[in-house]
This record gives C-alpha cells, sequence and structure tokens, in this order.
C-alpha cells in the first residue's frame, strides 16, 4: 500500500481544543505516505437505535470515512473519569446497526490531552475497552496521558522542543501499528 488514510475523530468540539490541537500536531510528525482526514463528529444525532433503518446523512459520512481508513486515531479528552458523550455517540453511530458497522479490523491509536495532571488516563482506558469490544486492534503501547502546559506547543501549533521526541516516538509506533495491520 503506498498511502495510508487515516481517520481523526477528536473528542472535543471546542473551537479551541487542546485535543484537535493535538491531533493537527500529529499529522505534522507523520510520513509522507500517511494522510488524514477529520470524520465530523459534531453534527450527529444522538444515538437512537429506532434511526437504525435510515440513519441520518452525518451518521452515513461517518461511517464512510471510517470505512475509507485504513486506520484511526481517537484524539479524546477526558470529562468526569470517561470519554466525552460526543465521542461514545459517534462510536454507537458507527456500530449499528448490529453486523453493520466500520470498526471491525481497522487499527486504532488512542491519546488526548487534559489540563489535569492524570491527562486523559481513564478517558482512555474506558475507550479502549470499548474498542476492543468493537474488534478494532487498538495500540497499546507507549501509552500517553498528556497534560495541557504551556511549552507544549510552538508559536507554529507543532509539539514543543520537550516533548517533540517522546510524542514522535509515539507517531512512529502508531505508524507501524497501522502498516502491520494493513498487509495485504
Amino acid at each position: 500500500m503506498s498511502t495510508y488514510q487515516i481517520a481523526i475523530i477528536v473528542g472535543s468540539l471546542r473551537k479551541d481544543s487542546f485535543n484537535r490541537k493535538l491531533a493537527e500536531a500529529l499529522i505534522k510528525m507523520a510520513p509522507s505516505d500517511f494522510s488524514f482526514k477529520f470524520a465530523d463528529i459534531g453534527n450527529l444525532p444522538q444515538y437512537d437505535q429506532d434511526d437504525d433503518a435510515n440513519q441520518a446523512a452525518s451518521v452515513k459520512q461517518l461511517k464512510s470515512d471510517v470505512s475509507a481508513s485504513q486506520g484511526v486515531l481517537f484524539v479524546t479528552p477526558e470529562y468526569n473519569r470517561s470519554m466525552p458523550g460526543v465521542l461514545k455517540n459517534a462510536i454507537d453511530h458507527a456500530s449499528r446497526p448490529y453486523g453493520q458497522g466500520v470498526w471491525a479490523k481497522k487499527p486504532a491509536g488512542v491519546i488526548g490531552i487534559s489540563v489535569g495532571v492524570m491527562g486523559t488516563a481513564l478517558a482512555q482506558q474506558h475507550l479502549r475497552n470499548v474498542l476492543s469490544y468493537l474488534d478494532m486492534p487498538t495500540m497499546g503501547q507507549p501509552e500517553v496521558f498528556l497534560q495541557m502546559k504551556d511549552d507544549l506547543f510552538d508559536a507554529d501549533g507543532k509539539i514543543g522542543e520537550k516533548s517533540h521526541k517522546f510524542l514522535q516516538g509515539w507517531m512512529d509506533q502508531y505508524v507501524a501499528w497501522v502498516k502491520k495491520h494493513n498487509v495485504a
């Protein structure tokens, strides 16, 4: 495979989201054979099983974006010691109707940033539990629990000097993970 398309799902809808900023910085660390598309989860209706037979256009678009990808990168904040509801809603939509989900076999990376000292450790653990059920091979190591600090990003939105090597190592591992799970 010459190009790997990655669907990025950011679990925060906030205009100045730290997690969106992290996702954009990680893209800059990826090799040239990787391209990224942000999947829009902000305009999805609340999941309701009664709508499975007639999914909204926004749900169909999310499912199309994930289906067309060779991997998924989840970048999530932590809300109340778990993943945000908007992220869980997106996961539920794209897993339905039963038997027509798009997550299975898509290699996943999970990362996030928060102002709290623990970063997004518990949100990531809950997300990993769900992804396991959905049969997504999810990279286990290295784990990254980032705390938002003033020097994490430079003026250009890139990862700052102190954290660059660490996060480049994470991105390199994620790239290898995706390639390992996309062998023809």
